[in-house]
């Protein structure tokens, strides 16, 4: 029996067949980039400090001056940001003619909660869903929860959404998740509390990673050879990285975080006529047994392609049975990630997986280590270092969603690879809180990140070789790839 490869060899790799998969798809992840990253202007927390009500409440200006308290911060002085002094103490105060700091010691006034609701800037943000809801100070918390939670439906997604993809195909799974995602998105523009929030946050986390998954696997079968690898790692990750780069330019005209949500979710619906363009996956259709469906879609390829298809394309086929700026340091974070993944793309290409996963792992742990051993006095030089592991971290998730997809036969592939990201969305639901350490230790999630990094490429060792070798159908041939056997254990196999 021919592989796939070799059956669909007379299209070629690059004619106008795969052009309009390759771009369709990539276009398909672009709010992928733009809607996982939202949440950074969504829930980001603008100045604040207690509100003093103008109505029914008679202080002079001297006092409505005073009555916030100051705080040193980090060797600054700073207003608080959630206390006040007793506003019917001082109230009596300024009715009575006394001024602060000169007839009243302020430091000796009793202090109170924002009871009356909190005042926020709108230098930056007109509103945000921390300001809306008052996500600060008591429930500073529910801050970092609202991310995990989207984090957690994207685990969620990346899991089931692979189950549903080997069961009823990949271009079903993957509309449907650009539908979950237009929906929600929308619906969470009415949000009236932050539990409605939440919930609908939840859901839409379910469409995020399902979709890219769903993406990437369904042009990974489509395409072949180079062309494959180029989807798999630079056409992906640099759709993402576009969706990513327009993000701060949307944010920065949309500072209201309603008509932000409500500019990321419309555009899903440009995607809905694709449904007649993207074709399903014929390696999932000759997994499935339903060999007439793929023939029929490569001989529309062929006429695409304006090349002659055999009488019988796949023949004796046998079904297998198993900055300080938030604006500018979004885009500069974006934009690294075109060269990690022109990078991780050209590594791809010329090198073993496996040496390609384990450099780029270490290269992103040393300056992780290394950043806490900067002087103060030279911090480009740290800037350097937190870019550098940016770069290679991103070179890393580029690869490794390219090398996962070749590791698992077809019928499996999705679930696979979805299971996969569903694992790796446990380490962004708890990222939130892990940059909290730095409370305790600045350098703690520095080092908590380094370390995982390592034992990462260390685990990268066992795993089984791709590079070269064509994508496994069944399960007898993904056993036959070799894997990497430590010295130690060889050791303990020689008989005595």
């Amino acid at each position: 029996m021919k592989d796939y490869a070799t059956s669909v060899a007379f299209l070629g790799q690059w004619g106008r067949f795969q052009k309009v998969v390759f771009f369709l798809l990539c276009s398909t992840i672009v709010p992928n980039g733009f809607g996982a990253f939202t949440l950074i202007f969504l829930t980001d927390v603008p100045s604040h400090r207690c509100l003093v009500p103008d109505v029914g409440v008679n202080l002079t200006e001297e006092w409505r001056r005073s009555i916030i308290p100051v705080q040193v911060v980090n060797g600054k002085e700073e207003l608080s940001r959630c206390t006040r002094y007793r506003l019917d103490v001082v109230r009596n105060l300024s009715a009575q003619g006394y001024s602060p700091g000169r007839d009243v010691n302020l430091t000796d006034l009793e202090q109170e909660g924002c009871v009356d609701g909190w005042s926020y800037s709108t230098d930056v943000y007109q509103s945000t869903v921390v300001s809306e809801f008052d996500l600060v100070c008591g429930d500073e918390w529910k801050q970092p929860l609202t991310a995990s939670v989207f984090f957690v439906g994207s685990l969620c997604g990346s899991f089931f959404s692979g189950q549903l993809s080997d069961r009823f195909g990949r271009k079903p799974v993957l509309f449907a998740t650009i539908a979950v995602q237009a929906i929600f998105t929308f619906v969470q523009v009415f949000s009236v509390s932050w539990i409605m929030f939440l919930i609908l946050l939840f859901f839409n986390g379910l469409g995020q990673i399902a979709n890219f998954v769903a993406a990437l696997v369904l042009g990974a079968e489509i395409l072949i050879g180079n062309v494959r690898v180029l989807y798999s790692s630079l056409g992906t990750c640099l759709g993402f990285a576009v969706g990513y780069m327009i993000l701060p330019v949307f944010a920065y005209f949309v500072r209201d975080w309603r008509f932000l949500l409500l500019a990321s979710s419309l555009p899903c619906l440009v995607y809905l006529p694709l449904w007649w363009f993207i074709p399903e996956s014929p390696r999932w259709l000759l997994c499935q047994g339903r060999v007439e469906e793929a023939e029929a879609i490569v001989r529309k390829a062929a006429k695409w392609n304006k090349c002659q298809a055999p009488s019988v394309i796949f023949e004796d086929h046998s079904v297998t049975q198993l900055h300080a700026n938030p604006y500018i340091s979004c885009f500069i974070s974006a934009a690294i990630e075109v060269p990690g993944n022109i990078s991780s793309w050209l590594a791809l290409l010329y090198f073993p997986r496996r040496h390609s996963v384990i450099g780029v792992l270490l290269l992103a742990a040393a300056p992780l280590f290394l950043v806490q051993l900067v002087p103060q006095n030279l911090p480009n030089l740290a800037l350097a270092l937190e870019i550098l592991g940016k770069y290679a971290f991103t070179c890393g998730i580029s690869m490794m969603f390219a090398y996962s997809a070749e590791l698992y036969p077809t019928f499996l592939r999705n679930t696979a690879t979805g299971t996969v990201g569903t694992i790796s969305r446990v380490g962004t639901c708890i990222t939130p809180f892990l940059l909290k350490l730095n409370k305790y230790m600045k350098y703690l999630p520095h080092i908590t990140l380094g370390t995982m990094a390592v034992v990462s490429a260390f685990a990268t060792l066992f795993l089984p070789e791709s590079f070269g070798r064509p994508l496994p159908e069944t399960t007898e041939q993904m056993k036959k790839r070799e894997r990497y056997c430590p010295p130690f254990y060889k050791a303990s196999t020689v008989p005595n």
